[in-house]
């Protein structure tokens, strides 16, 4: 093949010998500023970036005018303070720059939020090279300084648009110090992450009842005694008195509230039992089932295809339902084995036939 040959897609071999290593050097840069491996990112004198700003091009142009009818006149006075405002551009270039060296952000995982509500990320700025450092500044975030050796906390806002485990992209640390001719900034990746759980449908039918006996067997619903045992849909001649009339307001419908004695009730939140094809509404509805079912704060378990989460009750217990509806995925259903496809298929024969 020839030097000057031209490809079938008509490029050179040279330039494309030149756009393969320049994509594979772009790569191994991407991954390597990609890929945080800690909570603590420290600045570094390679990436930290400078360019003027606004002002600063307004300023370069005024020395310039300025430089240029003192050297049109031969005026001293003006090439002197021509000089003058090239070493204060220079002298806050430099300051500009060393603002951000020796400085570390670390970051930490935020608390769970919902899928439209914004996630905050808790972030810690510390400077080691005992100077003061003021006017330092987070991209989307407030303004602050730091003494000599000291610390400041900040937390960092982002807007929470689809369930799943959220990571902190990247942080932006700027400063425009000291005379706002020049903007240097940083990127840096400390490893954090916030789990978005689904966003809560309005309204969720209500989820299957399974009653549960103590070991002596005794008691049943018994309308009138004092232990909370569950909720149940609204059924015409209940009594007021039993309804839920919060869950009402929050536009859930009729819930009555049901009592016993010895019987407890228990709530099973099932993907099988909700109705729908689209996965992320279906879990909507599950995710509604499961705040429903601890607002009244009765034993409830979630089950989903490949996992299932034991009755249970409380904050743990909620938080646990949700970050499994959060991280599940519809398209990874692991098969059951064989024998327990046909326990399965008996427990269910059994069931209709009972």
């Amino acid at each position: 093949m020839h030097v000057g040959a031209i490809r079938a897609d008509g490029r050179s071999p040279l330039a494309a010998g030149l756009q393969a290593t320049l994509a594979r050097a772009a790569r191994r840069l991407r991954r390597r500023g990609e890929a945080p491996d800690s909570a603590t990112a420290a600045t570094h004198h390679r990436r930290i970036y400078i360019l003027p700003t606004r002002a600063g091009l307004s300023y370069a142009a005024v020395m310039l005018a300025t430089l240029l009818g003192a050297l049109n006149y031969q005026n001293n006075l003006g090439l002197f303070l021509s000089f003058l405002m090239v070493s204060i551009a220079l002298v806050g270039m430099h300051h500009c720059w060393f603002q951000l060296l020796g400085l570390t952000v670390q970051a930490r995982d935020g608390l769970p939020v919902f899928a439209g509500e914004t996630a905050r990320f808790p972030v810690l700025v510390q400077e080691h090279r005992q100077k003061p450092r003021p006017q330092l500044r987070i991209t989307d975030g407030p303004a602050f300084a730091l003494t000599a050796g000291g610390e400041a906390r900040a937390a960092l806002s982002r807007p929470a648009r689809q369930r799943g485990p959220m990571p902190l992209e990247r942080v932006v640390l700027e400063t425009r110090y000291p005379f706002g001719l020049f903007r240097a900034w940083t990127v840096l990746r400390p490893r954090a992450e916030v789990l978005v759980y689904p966003k809560p449908a309005s309204r969720a039918p209500q989820p299957p009842l399974i009653a549960h006996f103590d070991q002596q067997g005794r008691g049943d619903l018994g309308t009138g005694a004092e232990d909370f045992v569950g909720p149940r849909a609204y059924q015409p001649g209940d009594s007021p008195r039993q309804l839920d009339w919060k869950a009402y307001a929050r536009e859930r419908g009729l819930i009555v509230k049901q009592f016993g004695g010895d019987q407890s009730a228990r709530v099973r939140v099932d993907w099988d039992a909700v109705p729908g094809a689209d996965p992320d509404q279906r879990l909507s509805v599950l995710a509604r089932q499961v705040l429903d079912a601890d607002a009244l704060s009765c034993s409830y378990g979630l089950r989903l295809p490949g996992m299932s989460i034991d009755y249970d009750r409380g904050g743990r217990h909620k938080h646990r339902c949700l970050a499994a509806l959060a991280r599940f995925s519809p398209g990874h259903r692991p098969q059951a084995p064989p024998e327990a496809r046909e326990l399965q298929s008996a427990d269910h024969a059994r069931k209709r036939g009972g």
